[in-house]
């Protein structure tokens, strides 16, 4: 028998963030700000060398993970999995488990019953960086002893799996900007399968490192901006849209068998009902809107849903010239003429292309939407390009009180994967 699969927690560390820790103080503040259109874009400048950086980006800036993980815990971590770590925990507390003084406390699930699905796309790369520069820079013999467990994709995976006592799975996916998003969905499936009760999944990416920037720089898929500019810089489905914005942050959602959830009187946001992943096999960084069509297409079967029962997409929409046209063009395949009363949204206009993290920040956006009968608007989309039309753009403020009951979240990603996620409200 196929389980249904509730989601009962939420965690994100975003650029927001005051860095006061309470349970859903920092999903809920961050929904608001994205429904009301905030952008936390802006201008990040460094004094590296050979060449100093100045571009768009979104930081974390005020997250302390001392503060928040403690000194020894947060000293053995590169800052991606203190970031997964930090948002993991706050979903933790969030569906209702305790952890004190770096202890789990008991939950209704036995160890192997529990675990973890986590996305990222660059994993713990500053930390093989900084021993480039120690060995070319700085001229050293040695890099830092920690290296191997600091750099690791699975690092934040098994510091999860081990503060929290999750023993059923510590998996690590890694397929660029659709990470968290696959995390996810596999671990829906696990759940539905029957083969755990609960999972942390989500993921986390910190991607301004300084080789990260050049590379990306190199692809001129960049956009340019200045002090003033940098926090309009993100434009998806704008005539003047000009490229992808960096960023870093987390996002975790705890993921639990349904019956056990309603057993143990949670609260329960929303339902996951549905995922779609394929690979496209056309092209390794072009986006193929058949591959696109597909995998929403097999999110809706998986949920049950009808096209027309879909009230709201956040889509990938990355905001640059040719993917964010193939996006809306595989829209309005999937949902006919359904499609011109569909609210879409690309809520990257706000927080930035988070990459293997982009994809779990942009589904709890999608849950709360649900939970809260709120779609949050494209930031900065005061004109729709004629490329990107057909679609019901949510542009300006939120729409309210829509009694939107389903919507799907996509993550289109380099290598052909795509990955879509498909929510049910649990009003």
């Amino acid at each position: 028998m196929q389980r249904r699969v509730a989601i009962t927690g939420l965690g994100i560390v975003n650029p927001f963030d005051d860095d006061e820790t309470s349970a859903n103080g920092g999903a809920d503040d961050f929904f608001r700000r994205i429904a009301e259109g905030q952008s936390a874009l802006s201008l990040y400048t460094t004094e590296d060398i050979p060449r100093p950086i100045s571009i768009p980006a979104v930081r974390c800036a005020a997250f302390r993970p001392e503060k928040r993980l403690g000194k020894a815990l947060s000293g053995m971590m590169e800052r991606f999995a203190q970031l997964g770590v930090a948002a993991a925990f706050d979903a933790w507390r969030d569906a209702g488990f305790s952890r004190e003084n770096g202890q789990a406390f008991p939950t209704p699930y036995l160890p192997g019953e529990s675990g973890v699905a986590w996305g990222t796309a660059l994993g713990g790369l500053m930390a093989f960086e900084r021993g480039y520069r120690d060995f070319w820079q700085h001229g050293r013999e040695r890099v830092a002893p920690m290296s191997v467990v600091l750099g690791m994709n699975n690092a934040a995976a098994g510091h999860i799996s081990i503060q929290l006592g999750l023993g059923n799975s510590a998996l690590t996916y890694s397929v660029a900007c659709a990470s968290a998003a696959s995390a996810i969905g596999e671990a829906f499936r696990h759940i539905r399968r029957g083969g755990a009760k609960l999972m942390v999944a989500g993921g986390s990416d910190a991607t301004l490192a300084y080789a990260v920037v050049r590379a990306w720089e190199a692809l001129k898929v960049l956009a340019p901006g200045d002090k003033s500019s940098a926090p309009q810089a993100c434009k998806p489905f704008h005539p003047g849209r000009a490229g992808l914005v960096l960023g870093e942050g987390a996002a975790a959602l705890i993921l639990e068998d349904w019956d056990h959830a309603v057993a143990r009187n949670a609260r329960i946001y929303a339902e996951i009902a549905g995922y779609g992943a394929n690979a496209d096999h056309v092209h390794l960084v072009r986006p193929d809107q058949g591959g696109q069509v597909a995998a929403m297409n097999m999110a809706l079967g998986e949920a049950g849903l009808s096209p027309a029962e879909v009230g709201y997409v956040n889509a990938h929409g990355t905001a640059t010239r040719e993917g964010d046209p193939i996006e809306i063009a595989a829209l309005r395949e999937v949902f006919g003429a359904h499609s011109e009363q569909l609210a879409v949204s690309a809520t990257k206009s706000a927080h930035g292309h988070l990459m293997g993290a982009t994809g779990a920040v942009e589904a709890l956006l999608t849950v709360l939407a649900l939970h809260h009968d709120t779609l949050p608007p494209t930031a900065h989309l005061n004109e729709v390009d004629a490329s990107c039309t057909g679609v019901a753009h949510v542009r300006g403020t939120a729409l309210r009180g829509r009694n939107v009951r389903a919507a799907l979240s996509n993550s289109f990603a380099f290598g052909g994967s795509n990955a879509v996620l498909a929510f049910k409200a649990a009003r």
